[in-house]
């Protein structure tokens, strides 16, 4: 996807929103002057340091633990290409282009602090593969939490190994040569300035939260349509009730399950049905309202780390009064927990899900049809899709288990603790991928057990649901292939919102 937005960095902050317009979005990349001013200080304080023969970590010697190695001027662009070199040792398939584009978006925004004395024409060789839509191929596993993945896209920077060009395969030196671009020449630190820092977590982690933000939504629209279908009790989402539990993201979610269900003849017809509904239904706000409570506080440490510097060393000051000091900013533990409590919410928002589908194909509660299929028997109906929730539900439980508690030791005991914040991301992108298979079964469920309910007498919000699956999936009178209708169902929340319109438009009336 490509767009003809330009977002410019470098005078305030850059969101994770930010980042997804870049990486997914096909949106370019700009450095501002000022940024470009930081950049070029940081890097004439690496030029004095050369000069001057002061001896400093990875500006002139070995790298981790070859950190007492001096080099002489000479080495220092060969260190540079040879850490590339030596790095990119990835394995397994290769990182989708948005994933790799995002790596470089934050890293890019790691640089412009200008605290890592990068050439700057390293830095405009990045943003002319972000610009050009030149992604280098990045074997997805082998990081502990940085040095491989940025690694490849190092070497793709230099014209070797291979990246997708406008949606083809193609040979990286091909690549630049048909965009017309130059490989840089390297110079000291260019090449542990490349593959230093939390520039992949925090790239694959803002990814994550775009697609995070908008299953919740899903799945208050979704779970909002279950809960009618099932003729809920109103009551538990009562707006008094829920005030007297003021988490923020449970008052959210409440709103959102009322807009959804209001003016539903069905569900003021079944007030009083039963006392109370199974805490799949009735606990909605608390569930998805404790999930939204996490993203918002894994997104504020995933922004904060966006816009740090993340490179060791770092290089403060001035040419003519600097500090080069080594330290530990690359160690990305706010970000490995960050996404690490958020697979422990997509854990939990695919396992109240999957519980809401159980009930709505189950007859002994659902009040409907057996496999929600007008002839039972010789039709199984929606029986096997509550199996494939499961499944995948299970395997979400897995992958919630976190990352960043599982350490090793690596290079000659000098890294001795290590964040596995690229894993963390790695695995919570795998877990949203489940999510949102599990939330298009429950859609295509509770769709059609509104068929049985009647949808005109449902809330506005519902549906407007039921009607855009409606759209691409039509209803359900005899058994049919279902895999080819979760596959639409999974295109369709994964791309559009139809909770954010319907609250625009609610916000469009107010005023």
């Amino acid at each position: 996807m490509s767009s003809t937005k330009t977002i410019v960095y470098g005078d305030g902050p850059l969101s994770w929103r930010d980042l997804t317009a870049v990486a997914r979005g096909g949106a370019a990349l700009a450095l501002s002057e000022t940024a470009w001013g930081r950049i070029d200080n940081a890097r004439a304080i690496v030029h004095r340091v050369v000069a001057s023969g002061e001896r400093a970590y990875g500006i002139n010697t070995g790298l981790g633990a070859l950190c007492n190695v001096a080099l002489r001027e000479d080495q220092l662009a060969a260190l540079s290409r040879n850490t590339l070199m030596s790095h990119a040792c990835g394995v397994g398939p290769a990182l989708r282009s948005e994933q790799a584009r995002a790596i470089i978006c934050a890293a890019i925004a790691n640089y412009s602090q200008g605290k890592s004395g990068i050439g700057r024409d390293v830095v405009a060789g990045l943003l002319d593969l972000l610009n050009h839509h030149i992604t280098p191929l990045v074997p997805s596993q082998g990081s502990v939490g940085y040095l491989t993945h940025m690694a490849h896209i190092g070497l793709g920077l230099m014209g070797i190994g291979e990246v997708d060009y406008d949606g083809q395969r193609c040979a990286a030196a091909e690549a630049l040569a048909a965009a017309g671009m130059t490989p840089p020449e390297l110079g000291a630190k260019d090449g542990l300035c490349l593959v230093n820092g939390t520039p992949c977590m925090t790239g694959l982690s803002s990814l994550a939260l775009d697609d995070m933000v908008r299953l919740a939504d899903w799945a208050d629209v979704i779970g909002a349509m279950s809960f009618e279908a099932l003729r809920g009790q109103a009551n538990a989402f009562d707006a008094e009730i829920l005030a007297l539990k003021p988490h923020p993201g449970m008052q959210k979610v409440g709103g959102h399950l009322r807009l959804m269900i209001r003016h539903s003849k069905n569900i003021a017809e079944s007030a009083n049905l039963r006392t109370q509904d199974a805490l799949s239904l009735r606990s909605i706000p608390q569930i998805h309202g404790a999930c939204r409570d996490q993203i918002d506080h894994a997104a504020r440490h995933i922004g904060i780390e966006l816009n740090s510097a993340t490179d060791n060393p770092l290089v403060l000051g001035t040419p003519d009064q600097f500090r080069v000091v080594s330290q530990a900013n690359p160690h990305g533990e706010s970000v490995a927990m960050a996404a690490d409590l958020l697979a422990v919410a997509v854990a939990e928002l695919s396992g109240v899900a999957e519980r809401r589908i159980d009930r709505l194909v189950n007859p002994l509660v659902s009040g409907l049809p057996p496999f929600l299929v007008s002839e039972p028997g010789v039709n199984s109906g929606m029986m096997i899709t509550q199996y494939v929730a499961a499944a995948l539900t299970g395997e979400n439980r897995q992958l919630a288990q976190p990352a960043v508690v599982d350490n090793f030791v690596t290079s000659g005991l000098q890294e001795d603790h290590l964040s596995m914040g690229t894993g963390a991301a790695l695995k919570l992108d795998r877990a949203l991928q489940n999510l949102a298979q599990i939330l298009s079964i429950e859609y295509l469920l509770a769709a059609q057990a509104l068929e049985f309910i009647g949808p005109e007498k449902c809330g506005d919000g519902t549906v407007r649901a039921w009607s855009l699956l409606r759209e691409q999936v039509a209803p359900y009178t005899a058994d049919r292939w279902l895999a080819p209708d979760i596959g639409t169902a999974a295109r369709l929340i994964t791309g559009q919102n139809l909770l954010a319109r319907l609250l625009a438009e609610e916000s469009a009336a107010e005023v």
